[in-house]
This record gives structure tokens, sequence and C-alpha cells, in this order.
């Protein structure tokens, strides 16, 4: 017995030497196979190394009876310190009642204690409510007291998270240029590594978000090689570095370095599943929007559908995808129910991606007024970021003049939209999105034909035709090279997208009637198209309108 007794003690002293070298997978595996009886600090870090492995739900476990372990001993401070630790494992989860349920425990064995670093979790959760119903200034108040709090107890984490808090108020309250100053010193702090491992993680996944939920692009870039530097010098239980990876995908698939989002993108969801389901379901949006851009239609229909079975809304992506398919009354239906059910105050970015969509859809069914409200929305949110944050809003004016061009191009006013579509095309460039930028070329040479620049339109579908070829965006190259056409560049004129879509249907053997049904316009419409697309081919039938769809690859 003897023997087994100091066995057993033996292992849990190498446990416990594994938690002190924060070895999580080793001491997960020790702890969890530690015969001897285990104390509250024990099971505490138990339930710390479940956690940095992802095994979240036997994290919770062990820190209930880590928990209760504390509360029998009336150990206030750690009782407290786990409940709070509780709270933000079911919130997480989304569970959120089971999480108040514990916020409050953490309350009740904390408020009463003389003054502790403990009591900076319940600060931090009392600024965001307070930011959250508008009152700015007790927000403001509470996350200082926080910071203030840290600094006497001696706390390089808490401190750095009571700045994060305080940038967080500002964010709320719109002072944003402020609010991301304050946030690039929390994070200088995780960078220097002044911070435990835990809050280092935690520091930058949230100011990631942060970064993108201000569509700042470019602080986002720089802040995600930073954490995921960070990521690759940890150890492999890291539960943080599928967090990162998220925002990684993210900036990856924007620069336009699709194979390494698609990579990041699969190590991104093994990371989070089961438990980040709702962030695991923003990488397979992703995947879906890069496979769709190259043209595998099977494979973003599935990655769409996976994001919205983990809780995610695939649109805008999935209604483009319908418009690729010809179903443009599905796409904005989609589009519709998408805007109607996000405040236009919560996730820009998000939202603006929608209304861009809804420019191209509502354009590709001739309805002009739902397109230019769309823009005009889009041209709104642009200004009123721009006088909330200075220069931070290159991506939402992008976004909005690219879309206000291509409205202007469809009323046929190209003196308004060559300039709209040049700034936007400036802004692309800067930005390097390269696959934006490539569409907003395309508008363009539609636009420079237009104006009788033919020349201008030719090397503005040259240069999106090599920017397509180079991103494997294989159907968007195919219709820049068709429509620059013929030999040495000299050729067809350029159709329009609605123009484009009634050439694949008569390709495909459509009556007049049955494109106007299908595309939900007149038969004096399509034969008005028809008269266009012949005289831009250069071609006097159907069946040689046929022969050039199959002859560039467009069908």
């Amino acid at each position: 017995m003897a023997g087994s007794d100091a066995a057993a003690a033996q292992a849990l002293s190498r446990a416990r030497d594994a938690v002190s070298r924060q070895a999580w997978g080793e001491a997960y595996r020790l702890l969890s196979d530690a015969p001897a009886p285990l104390t509250p600090d024990d099971f505490a870090a138990y339930a710390d190394a479940a956690w940095w492995t992802s095994r979240i739900d036997e994290s919770i476990v062990a820190r209930m009876k880590a928990y209760a372990g504390y509360t029998a001993a009336g150990d206030d401070r750690r009782a407290g310190y786990c409940a709070w630790m509780l709270f933000y494992e079911h919130q997480l989860a989304g569970r959120t009642a089971v999480a108040a349920g514990w916020l409050r425990r953490a309350r009740r064995h904390l408020s009463e204690e003389p003054e502790c670093v403990e009591q900076c979790y319940l600060a931090w959760m009392e600024s965001e409510a307070a930011a959250a119903r508008g009152a700015f200034d007790e927000a403001m108040t509470i996350a200082r007291g926080m910071a203030a709090l840290a600094r006497r107890c001696g706390s390089p984490d808490l401190y750095a998270m009571g700045v994060q808090a305080q940038a967080c108020v500002l964010l709320a309250e719109g002072r944003v240029a402020e609010g991301l100053d304050l946030l690039d010193d929390a994070m200088c702090a995780a960078m220097a590594g002044e911070l435990s491992p835990f809050f280092t993680g935690w520091i930058y996944c949230l100011g990631l978000q942060r970064c993108m939920a201000c569509v700042d692009l470019e602080r986002a870039a720089e802040w995600t090689e930073a954490a995921m530097r960070w990521c690759a010098a940890m150890p492999a239980e890291n539960n943080f570095r599928g967090l990162c990876r998220v925002h990684r995908v993210e900036v990856l698939e924007l620069r336009g370095l699709w194979p390494q989002a698609l990579e990041e993108a699969r190590r991104t969801c093994e990371e989070l599943l089961p438990y980040e389901r709702w962030m695991a379901g923003g990488a397979y949006r992703l995947v879906g929007d890069i496979r769709r851009r190259y043209g595998e239609s099977a494979a973003a229909e599935e990655a769409y559908e996976r994001a919205h079975e983990l809780g995610r809304d695939p649109q805008p992506g999935l209604a483009l995808l319908r418009l690729a398919q010809g179903r443009a009354e599905a796409s904005a239906a989609g589009l519709r129910l998408a805007l109607a059910e996000q405040p236009s105050g919560q996730d820009r970015l998000g939202r603006c991606r929608l209304l861009g969509a809804q420019v191209e859809v509502a354009l590709a069914l001739d309805r002009l007024d739902e397109a230019r409200t769309a823009a005009d929305e889009l041209g709104r949110l642009a200004r009123e970021w721009q006088q909330r944050c200075g220069s931070q809003a290159t991506m939402l004016h992008a976004v909005a003049a690219s879309a206000g061009g291509a409205v202007a191009y469809a009323a046929h006013d190209v003196e308004r939209a060559l300039p709209l579509l040049r700034r936007a095309l400036a802004l692309w460039l800067a930005l390097w999105v390269p696959y934006e930028e490539a569409q907003t070329r395309m508008t363009l040479a539609a636009a420079c034909r237009s104006a009788g620049d033919d020349e201008g339109a030719r090397m503005e579908l040259r240069a999106a035709r090599g920017l397509f070829e180079r991103l494997g965006a294989a159907p968007d190259a195919r219709r820049a090279a068709a429509l620059l056409g013929g030999l040495g560049g000299h050729g067809p004129q350029v159709l329009t997208e609605r123009e484009l879509q009634v050439l694949r249907l008569v390709a495909a053997g459509r009556t007049n009637r049955a494109i106007a049904a299908e595309l939900v316009i007149s038969e004096h419409t399509v034969a008005r198209h028809l008269n266009n697309i012949f005289a831009k081919l250069d071609v006097s039938s159907r069946s040689a309108a046929t022969a050039y769809v199959y002859q560039h690859g467009l069908a």
C-alpha cells in the first residue's frame, strides 16, 4: 500500500511540475490519469490544461470541482475567480443563462472581499455592461478603475486588459482613432512578452476582432502576423491558435493569397471544432467565397452549407453564387433577408459587403433604383465612419466608390462613373485587395468604352485578366479574355453583366420569352439586349452568338 501511495504521489508531483512549466498537453495527460485525490488547486490546473488542449467540456467539469473545493474551504477569492472563468467558458459556448448564474456567484464571492486583483474581472464586465447601455462616461470610469486596481495589485495581465477595456469603450462611443491607439498599446504589451500566455492570446484575439469590426484591414494584417508568430512559438497545445488563425484567413483571402487561405482555413476548423463552432463557421464561409471565385460551384455550396450549420450566415457569398448560377431572384431574396436582419450599426464590414452584393444583383436584374439605394447607404456609412475615425475608413470608401461607379455606369452617367471607379481602383490598390481591384477594372473598362476610350478599356481588361489568372479566378478570367477578344486586343466591345447573362441563356437554347421569365424582365428588354450583343460581338445570329460563347469558355 505504501508503494502504491508513493507512486501516486510521484505521478501527481510530475503533473504539478508540468503545470508549472505550462506544458499543458503533458499536464492534461498526467492529471487525467492521476490516482491520488486532487486538491482544488489541482482541479483548477486540470481545468486550465483541458482548456489549453481544446477540451472545453472537461475544463468546465474540472473547474466546477475546483470551485466546490475552494468554496468548502472558505477561499472566496479563488472561488470567485473560478466562478468568473465558468461564466467566461459558458458564455463562449453560447449558454447565456448558465453564464449569468456563474457571474452572479463571482460577484457574491468577490464583492465583499478586501481589494484584490480578482475584482478586476468584475470591473471589466461592469464596464462592458455600461458601454452596452450607452453610459460611456460610467464605462470609462470603471475601465480606468480596473487598470488602476491591476497596477496596485501588480498584475501586468489585468492592467493590459484594463487598457483594452478602455479602448472598447472609446470604440463603442465612436471615438475610433483614440480607441485603436489604446488597443495598439495593449497589443504591444502582448507582443513584447510582458504578459502570461493566457492573457497574450486573449489580448490578441480581442484586439483582432476589434480591428476587423473597425474595417481597419491594414492594422488587422499587421497584428495578425504578430499573433501568428506568437502562436508558432508556443507549444502545440494552444487554444488561441485557431482563434487567431480565423483572422489570418480573412486577411489572406482579401490579399488574394487563396491557396494559403484555404490551408489555414482547414487547420482553423480542425483546431476550433467542436467547441468554437461560430468561429469555425466563419472560416467555412471564407472557403465558400474562394471556391466560388475559383468556379467550383459544388464545393462553394458545400462550404456555405457548413457555415450555416455552424451558425454563420453564408451571405453575401451564397447570393453571389446563386447569381452566377443564373438564379438572380433567389440571390436578391437572400440578400434582402440578410440586410433586414442586420442592423446598420453592427458589423459594418459585413453590412457593406451585403450592400455591395445587393448593388451587383440589383443591376443584374435591371433594378436601378434598388441598386442606387444600396449604393447611397454605402456612401453614407463610409462618410459617417470617416467622421468618427479619420483615415481608418479606406475599405468602406473603396466598397462605396465601386458600387457608386457601377450604378452611375448603369444609369449611363459616364462622367460620374469614371471618377468614382478610378477612386475605387486607387483605394483597392492601396489596400492590396487584388480581386476587388480586378472587378473594378472590369467596370472601369466598360465605362471607358462608353466614353470612347477604347485603348483605356483594353488596358483595364488586360490588367483585370492578368489579376484573375494569377488569382485562379477562372470564370472571371474567361470573361475578361472574351471581352478583350481579337488579335492584339482589338475585338468586341465590352458586354455588360446583364448582356453576358442573356448571352449565356441564348447559348443554352432559351427563347426570348424563356429568358425574360428567368431574368424577370420584359421580352422587349431581351430583344434590346440581343441587338446590343450582336452589335458588340459583330455577329448576326443566335447560332453565331452561341458559337462565340463556347469558343471563349463563357458557357
